[in-house]
């Protein structure tokens, strides 16, 4: 039709930024696809991209203010909203302290570079030190790693996944994620390449996953073990002598350090708590040393769990022990164009500069750990969180023992959420200020870019105007900071910061800037990764610290964890981890139909061995309790999953009564936050260990 028109933007549900080509005909969505002439993603998509649509047409999508009265939900104006949100702020931060007031941060943030560069200037007119996001239920670990072993903690290794010759996945489904600290939309096809020029890919797991049963190794761990792995393949590389530091070792400090520290740790004494034999342990060690280019990953699994710093340091170690790290193949730095990596050289780091008020957790990042969160509202003292302000989250669904949380919310004095729905958080706000939606804002990866196995950038421009009294999460942001600080509008927009951003950046020199990125609506390619470490480290004394003291230190901690000797525990014997699912992400894309219609997807995976134990049959309803809650499911038996182990996924509980809520009540699914608990940390970075909560499993009825 000659009406109809063509729209090219980047995905940003989740991580992989897929490009898209959405056909329009006015306001009517025709088609959403894959962009084939996108240089990075090349038409690949995945089911949640086609759910954009649904979000921004949404019956149940909130457009305007809403302030929370005796007699339910009232419509008040911007103005009004702002208003009696600064004054209460004030008033609070008055009577309690400026940190009376925290706010907490959920992941579409990341995929919103108005916030991205907003974020700094609200929350200098706030002033809490009191922050939260859902980075500390995620990938803490990672930026710990990077921060004592390259700088920075953005200075995450990459997997060159494109050219190696061998990968190691551990505790990661990138098959169903597109990648996660790893921005690699298609990882079917990449995987697929590794194996058609001559390479292997082995995934270890406690679940026969989507990706394990695309590669050419799958091995079942137990949970929680996967730095005993790691050590006991580190400690084969020495004892072996096939540690090989290659073009970095005049660089690497710490290398007798590190030998000494995982001297005690050789595959015939781990081999019986991991569950994987000392020769199988062994022979990964030495494919790894001798395959031409390899690279370990691992990721969630591996991040939200107890020991989930060492896993992230060690799989560095291991990348860099056997010459991958750096090199085409191997585990590698991004050059983004818009570069989130700032010199620290000569400063020093912003972890554990301060520790929580009730538990002592370490700050990093700019944030506390959100596993911690509740304790902060519920603890009377000074300094305790009086009010808070959430932004596009939902940790009541998404946070260990949500439900503890969601009592916390409620025993606020004043809460503000900036979200577009009603839901299981946004309930407890005494004020909710809905912003735009995916299609309504422009958008470039601010942070995905810096994970991404390519060097690209691209700049989508809003597929539909906002309407006159909508405003942007930005500009709500900014319109608090100014009210609180009472400065005058400095008239910066995201689209300025970006461009200057752009053209001070690594291809500035090159012309990039915002203006080529919409000369470019596809996007522009910058290249494969390249070595670029010596440029890009960022380390007082510019050398790669192997073995941190903060690292080495906390092996005293698994050593006397038990996990080397534990028995079963007969109140709880199963470990429960988590899943990802094609056609969800996190707790947002449950409010489109076409995502969760069909048979209910949240079910307990278990093995047959241990179904047939407790009686249990397919389809049957479970009760999977642990000593903070309780979630009853329906039964899948799979012998995908090790025995002893239990599988939910993470993300769903919308179903809950009388709260009042927009979404509809017959969505399937119930919160396995109700079963974690909060306590249940990564004690060296405060991330949140979901994985490997230690459950009981019965039939309902019994």
């Amino acid at each position: 039709m000659s009406d109809t028109k063509t729209h090219y933007r980047t995905c940003n549900i989740c991580e992989a930024m897929c490009g898209l080509e959405i056909k329009l005909q006015g306001e009517d969505i025709l088609s959403i696809k894959g962009d084939k002439d996108d240089p990075f993603s090349q038409g690949h998509i995945c089911p949640k991209a086609v759910a954009l649509q649904d979000f921004y047409k949404d019956k149940d999508r909130l457009k305007t203010p809403l302030r929370k009265t005796a007699d339910g939900w009232q419509e008040i104006s911007w103005d009004e909203a702002f208003e009696e949100i600064t004054t209460r702020f004030r008033d609070i931060q008055q009577a309690h302290g400026k940190n009376a007031v925290g706010t907490y941060l959920g992941n579409p943030n990341a995929h919103n570079f108005g916030n991205a560069v907003t974020f700094p200037g609200f929350f200098k007119a706030l002033g809490s030190n009191n922050r939260y996001s859902s980075a500390s239920a995620d990938q803490l670990p990672h930026h710990v790693a990077s921060n004592y072993m390259f700088g920075a903690g953005m200075l995450i290794p990459i997997p060159d996944i494109d050219h190696t010759d061998f990968m190691l996945i551990i505790g990661a489904n990138p098959i169903v994620s597109n990648g996660s600290l790893m921005t690699a939309p298609g990882v079917g096809k990449r995987l697929k390449a590794i194996q058609q020029r001559g390479g292997k890919v082995v995934v270890i797991d406690p679940r026969r996953t989507e990706t394990a049963r695309k590669s050419d190794e799958h091995l079942f761990i137990r949970p929680e073990t996967d730095a005993l792995l790691l050590l006991a393949m580190a400690h084969t590389l020495f004892e072996e002598g096939r540690v090989r530091l290659g073009h970095l070792e005049h660089l690497i400090e710490g290398i007798d350090q590190l030998e000494e520290a995982v001297r005690p740790y050789p595959p015939e004494r781990v081999a019986d708590a991991c569950g994987i034999e000392a020769a199988t342990i062994r022979r990964l060690a030495r494919e790894m040393a001798d395959a031409p280019t390899a690279v370990c990953y691992s990721r969630m699994g591996a991040s939200t769990q107890s020991f989930g710093g060492l896993c992230q340091w060690l799989t560095n170690v291991l990348n860099l022990l056997t010459g991958n790290f750096d090199k085409r193949g191997g585990a590698m730095f991004t050059q983004p164009a818009f570069d989130l990596v700032r010199s620290t050289k000569g400063k020093p780091s912003s972890y554990g500069r301060y520790e929580s008020r009730v538990r002592k957790l370490p700050f990093y990042n700019g944030e506390f750990p959100v596993a911690t969160l509740a304790d902060e509202i519920l603890t009377p003292g000074e300094g305790q969180i009086k009010a808070m302000m959430t932004i596009a989250g939902n940790p009541v669904l998404s946070s260990p023992d949500g439900a503890r949380l969601g009592e916390a919310f409620g025993s606020l004095e004043f809460m503000v959420s900036v979200d577009i729905y009603l839901n299981e958080t946004t309930r407890y706000a005494d004020i909710i200020l809905p912003a735009t939606t995916g299609l309504e804002v422009p958008h470039f990866d601010v942070f995905f870019n810096s994970f991404a196995v390519r060097n690209t950038a691209k700049f989508s421009e809003p597929l539909f105007a906002k309407a006159p009294d909508q405003k942007h999460d930005w500009e709500i942001l900014k319109e608090l900071a100014l009210r609180l600080t009472g400065r005058e509008d400095d008239g910066l927009t995201p689209e300025m910061m970006l461009d200057a951003g752009l053209k001070h950046g690594a291809y500035g020199d090159q012309g990039m800037s915002l203006a080529k990125l919409r000369e470019n609506p596809h996007g522009v390619d910058l290249g494969p990764l390249q070595p670029c470490l010596e440029q890009r480290l960022q380390t007082e004394d510019g050398r790669i610290h192997i073995a941190p003291q903060l690292h080495i230190d906390d092996l005293d901690r698994l050593e006397t964890s038990g996990i080397l000797s534990e028995g079963e525990d007969p109140t709880y014997p199963f470990s429960m981890i988590s899943r990802r699912l094609a056609r969800s992400h996190n707790t947002w894309t449950q409010n489109s139909h076409r995502l969760v219609k069909g048979k209910n997807p949240c079910t307990l995976q278990i093995h047959s061995a241990d179904a047939r134990k407790l009686g249990l049959e397919d389809g049957q309803a479970a009760l999977v309790s642990s000593p903070v809650g309780r979630i009853e499911l329906p039964v899948e038996i799979d012998d995908d999953m090790f025995e002893g182990v239990v599988s939910v996924p993470q993300g769903w509980g919308h179903n809950r009564k009388n709260t009042g809520m927009t979404v509809a009540e017959s969505q399937p699914g119930v919160s396995m936050n109700d079963v974690t608990d909060s306590q249940r940390i990564d004690a060296l970075t405060g991330n949140a260990a979901f994985n490997g909560t230690r459950v009981a499993v019965q039939a309902v009825d019994a």
